[in-house]
């Protein structure tokens, strides 16, 4: 089938006074004759961290499945394990078990007990961090920012950092790591950290554009008008070089849009009442409810990849040593200290309840991809989401048999409903070097620590035979 409407640019955008909003990908944008397979972009990147490891890490965890399924390859069963909520995605996915990450561990006498202040910094860089509590950080360049600066450039944002918690604390931290490497999981250059975004208005602003100094966005706020009202006149002139189909996908971005600003805007209504929170000192746009602001920060995240408007976003949900509790976990201690489960097994049993309730938040961003149009295919089989720990049994400190998946299918790259049980002692690294070819790093021969690619697409050889 050949487009026949007026050929718009992919880097059309709608502009009013302050404000600039990408397109979705439309049919419009296709050069003549050509096909929705042959303009496909780049594969996007959402790489996740979440901190203090897994139930499913420990000896008692490890007998029952709480993280990693018994079976490898494609008859995997996630129902005992805290991965159970991604079933209905399953054949988006591939599971990594049993990969260390043997550069969070201490090297020196003086980094023993420092885990927790140098593991993010670890996870997306998979170098061993210098130990300082002054300016003189080092550790490596994240694997994000390789992907950004290789095929970041043509976007308007060449990549994002988000953050659920609070990862502003300046200066020094504990057992002489400095915060920085706490804070970040982005590392532009190896002494280069990059701040992480932890309101969603900050986010949707940047993404769209609205108003050019804090002082005009504030302004546009206070009007409480819609980013669609300054852009009502560019929207008419656009549908009139649009096909139907084109317009009912214009149409439901831009009430995705709306939807987004509106949920934004209530929660800085209820913010600004002047009422106790829970989470005091936060930023007037961030919500309470953990729940509710993770999934603002996947509806960004989706909106930025339909639009092209960044390929590449590192999302950190959780800060180590971090006691924030999450009653609608079904457990209702704080987070640090139930990771501290003095290996008792009712309480790694509870633990696990905590690490459940974390990835019962990536079906909501899955099946936002999933249901998102993306050329003749859709967002999620041209994404690739990586989610891990550098952490594995919290209760220990220890960093192995570290929590670890990935989601999507990297533009044809990643065949997904694979189980894959590394063999003991193989490095994280190994994946994460597997992940930069996918991501159309070929060139790179090795990634932090790593020892060789890890492949990722063969049936491990206990299933195989079976098919």
């Amino acid at each position: 089938m050949y487009i026949t409407q007026k050929h718009i640019s992919r880097r059309t955008a709608l502009k009013g006074v302050g404000v600039t909003m990408a397109l979705p990908f439309l049919e419009a944008m296709l050069p003549a004759r050509a096909t929705f397979a042959q303009a496909r972009g780049k594969v996007r990147l959402a790489a996740i961290e979440m901190v203090h490891g897994s139930a499913g890490s420990t000896a008692f965890g490890i007998k029952q499945n709480m993280w990693a399924p018994a079976a490898v390859g494609r008859d995997f069963d996630l129902s005992p394990s805290v991965l159970a909520p991604l079933e209905p995605f399953r054949n988006d996915l591939t599971i990594i078990s049993n990969t260390d990450v043997r550069n969070a561990e201490a090297f020196t006498a003086p980094e023993i007990g420092g885990d927790h202040f140098r593991s993010s910094a670890v996870f997306l860089t998979q170098m061993h961090p210098k130990q300082t509590q002054g300016s003189d950080v080092l550790v490596g360049t994240s694997l994000d920012q390789y992907y950004a600066q290789r095929f970041g450039q043509t976007t308007a944002i060449p990549s994002m950092q988000l953050c659920i918690e609070n990862v502003d604390q300046a200066g020094g931290c504990s057992y002489g790591y400095s915060c920085t490497y706490t804070d970040s999981i982005s590392w532009a250059a190896p002494n280069q950290p990059l701040p992480m975004i932890r309101d969603p208005r900050t986010v949707f602003d940047q993404l769209f554009g609205v108003g050019a100094t804090p002082a005009e966005r504030q302004e546009r706020r206070a009007e409480d008008k819609s980013i669609l009202d300054w852009l009502g006149t560019a929207v008419t002139r656009l549908n009139k070089n649009l096909g139907a189909a084109d317009r009912a996908r214009l149409a439901d971005y831009l009430e995705d849009v709306r939807e987004i600003e509106r949920r934004i805007q209530q929660v800085e209504s209820a913010n600004s009442k002047g009422e106790q929170r829970e989470l005091p000192g936060a930023p007037v746009g961030v919500p309470d409810s953990f729940e509710q602001h993770v999934k603002l920060m996947f509806d960004l995240q989706a909106l930025a990849f339909a639009s092209d408007t960044t390929r590449v976003f590192a999302f950190k949900m959780g800060r180590d040593a971090s006691n924030r509790v999450y009653p609608d976990s079904g457990y209702k201690a704080a987070f640090h200290s139930a990771s501290h489960h003095q290996d008792r097994d009712e309480r790694i049993t509870d633990f696990a309840k905590i690490n459940k309730y974390h990835i019962s938040m990536l079906p909501y961003f899955l099946a936002k991809l999933k249901n998102t149009p993306d050329g003749d295919s859709t967002l999620l089989d041209n994404t690739l989401v990586l989610y891990g720990s550098p952490m594995g049994n919290s209760n220990v400190h220890n960093h192995k048999r570290c929590p670890l998946f990935l989601a999507g299918h990297a533009g044809g790259a990643l065949k997904g409903g694979l189980h894959h049980k590394a063999a003991d002692g193989t490095p994280m690294a190994n994946v994460m070097l597997s992940v930069t070819h996918m991501l159309g790093m070929d060139d790179f021969k090795s990634f932090g620590d790593s020892t060789a690619a890890y492949d990722l697409n063969t049936v491990p050889a206990t299933t195989a035979a079976a098919e």
